[in-house]
């Protein structure tokens, strides 16, 4: 009740619209959700959904905690994150590109993993600069405590909202990859697409 009480909840309507625009915005992971709701569809995509969430749960608590500041002063740190991130992404891009029609469900299953979607949600260049920037962008208390508390509580939420929403919107794909033209196609553009987020995201 103290915790509830000490919140501005005017203050949660624009954090909330925020987050939606920063950290729902196209990127490696949400990229990768589309891709796996469109090969794989929802249901055997739930571990991966999972994986996501927790990775990028936990870059959301990494900022919560000051723990990004910490990781950028070491410029080391930072560079094998995103090393991590590039290989892994590779990795999945080829998966997504050579990935089968869905007449013929015998793609690599292991390559939306829960552990890959968590390495995936860590790794994530972009996750760290949005849900940074997103976090700074408003104060929904004065304690601090109660202000990171809360934060973290409400974009947990919007990682839950945006990673099934990004998973859902790639079931509608789906039908144009049971052909096999149009899957090589599709799945070529959501390869490079996931490429170049990274890139973007790594430049930026």
């Amino acid at each position: 009740m103290v915790l509830l009480e000490g919140i501005r909840w005017e203050s949660v309507g624009p954090l909330v619209l925020i987050s939606l625009a920063i950290m729902g915005s196209p990127g490696p992971a949400t990229i990768s959700l589309v891709a796996a709701g469109s090969v794989r569809g929802v249901r055997r995509s739930f571990p991966y959904l999972f994986g996501t969430i927790v990775g990028t749960t936990l870059v959301l608590v990494a900022v919560a905690s000051g723990i990004t500041a910490a990781l950028l002063a070491v410029p080391a740190i930072g560079s094998v994150l995103i090393w991590i991130s590039a290989g892994y992404i590779l990795w999945l891009a080829y998966h997504i590109a050579t990935a089968p029609p869905l007449s013929k469900p015998t793609g690599a299953p292991n390559a939306f993993s829960p552990i890959g979607g968590a390495l995936l949600g860590i790794a994530n260049p972009k996750a760290w600069v949005a849900i940074a920037a997103v976090f700074a962008s408003a104060r929904l208390a004065d304690a601090a405590t109660t202000d990171a508390a809360a934060k973290i509580a409400v974009l947990t939420v919007m990682i839950i909202v945006i990673c099934a929403t990004w998973l859902f919107a790639g079931t509608a794909i789906a039908p144009l990859l049971r052909d096999p033209r149009r899957a090589r196609l599709v799945n070529a553009a959501l390869a490079v697409g996931l490429v170049g987020a990274t890139a973007l995201a790594v430049l930026h």
